[in-house]
């Protein structure tokens, strides 16, 4: 079925997110255009909890954000299973 335009959820609307626990995700394209060469990312924006403890962000290219899709998906097929993580676990990865 085909909607109009205006019955469409806004690009804003689909690119948050609210948890379950109160946290709001954005996601949305951050252009910085120096004259030399363009800078394109993918900016994640994790919001304050519900207790008010600060969130955080991170800036990620187009393949990185990629991975990071991948990632969602698997750990979420995963837990949807409830079978164990495939991989190092958190402890186990460096810092970045």
């Amino acid at each position: 079925m085909a909607t109009a335009g205006r019955d469409r959820p806004s690009m804003e609307e689909d690119s948050r997110l609210v948890t379950g626990c109160g946290r709001r995700i954005a996601v949305r394209c951050l252009r910085l255009a120096p004259a030399e060469r363009p800078i394109s990312r993918v900016a994640l924006d994790v919001g304050r909890d519900q207790g008010g403890e600060p969130g955080v962000w991170a800036a990620l290219t187009a393949d990185e954000a990629r991975d990071l899709a991948r990632l969602l998906l698997l750990h979420a097929d995963l837990a949807e299973r409830g079978t164990e993580p495939v991989g190092p676990t958190r402890e186990d990865s460096p810092s970045t």
